[in-house]
């Protein structure tokens, strides 16, 4: 519950800055902002950062960022009701538009109960524009995935069969034992088609843990799917989890180079300790990035999210960090 809680807050207080009128040239490090996502656009040679709280940013250097600017427009008759959270938002080019990939809540609905937990109304949902300043609009399908099951965090994969895919975490509230999984979506990312897939859960993982009933385990949660392909054609996924209290962020590895799997976990972290929610994207220059968030605490006593990027190596069997 901790998980959400802290979420919960940050979000609102996103949503919040975003009334104000943008600002210009701020430096990176001192956005706060979970879960960042670039977008490197050659059109307009400018990179767009989005991520929890539905706001974007916009820069030329990735240093200085001029915003945030809200750009996700929903519709108030859906299931989403009038001001649902915006958490982990993604911008994808694909057939030449630009699609908004993120987790919307309506905390107005209540789907489910588990171990005391009241479990609100949360779903992968995409979002759709011909710019990538937005703004996102809906589609024509108004839910992606079954409106009993908490899903988050959407992302964006076409699979060797060249259908594309929408790849999203099940909520580990439900059952404490997250999941990741995917689901076909039709070819213009309308809706989905038939049910989803586990590929696999928390438990997987030999790196996270945590303490329950005086027992270490696995941690429960998954967070934060993005998929790539290394050098050598194979096909890898980061993922984010907890070690105890420490954010932590991980890889596994198809067998099968397609996204059934099975999918191996690496026996140890990508990132170091603090450092989760990834994604990878090219520059402008050519250079293979990964933006991540970390905590910190600022000078007020707040505990805080920023962006942060490594720079990676993507030319041989494995992610590398340089």
């Amino acid at each position: 519950m901790k998980y959400f809680i802290l979420t919960l807050l940050l979000s609102m207080a996103l949503s919040g800055s975003a009334q104000r009128k943008p600002k210009v040239d701020v430096p990176r490090d001192s956005i706060i902002l979970s879960d960042p996502c670039i977008l490197a656009d050659e059109g307009t040679q400018t990179y767009y950062m989005t991520g929890t709280g539905g706001l974007l940013w916009k820069s030329k250097d990735l240093e200085k960022w001029t915003g945030p600017y809200r750009v996700a427009q929903t519709d108030t008759a859906s299931w989403m009701g009038k001001h649902p959270q915006i958490w982990a938002a993604e911008l994808h080019k694909y057939n030449g538009k630009y699609y908004y990939f993120a987790t919307f809540t309506n905390n107005d609905v209540i789907i489910d109960s588990y171990r005391g937990n009241d479990i609100p109304r949360r779903a992968s949902h995409i979002l759709v524009s011909d710019n990538p300043a937005g703004p996102y609009t809906p589609m024509a399908d108004s839910t992606y995935l079954p409106a009993e099951n908490p899903t988050l965090d959407g992302t964006f994969w076409v699979d060797t069969d060249g259908k594309p895919y929408m790849v999203y975490c099940g909520e580990w509230l439900q059952n404490w034992n997250g999941t990741v999984e995917k689901i076909e979506l039709k070819k213009d990312l309308s809706g989905s088609i038939g049910k989803g897939k586990v590929l696999f859960r928390a438990s997987d993982s030999p790196w996270s843990r945590e303490v329950i009933d005086g027992k270490v385990r696995p941690n429960r949660v998954t967070d934060g799917p993005w998929l790539f392909r290394t050098g050598t054609g194979r096909l890898g996924m980061l993922w984010t989890s907890w070690v105890d209290d420490v954010y932590t962020q991980g890889v596994a590895y198809s067998e099968s180079g397609t996204l059934d799997g099975p999918w191996i976990q690496e026996p140890k972290p990508i990132t170091p300790p603090n450092h989760g929610h990834g994604m990878l994207f090219k520059d402008l220059k050519g250079r293979w990035l990964m933006s991540v968030h970390s905590h910190r605490v600022d000078e007020k006593g707040r505990y805080i999210r920023v962006p942060r990027i490594f720079e990676v190596d993507l030319s041989g069997d494995k992610l590398q960090l340089k």
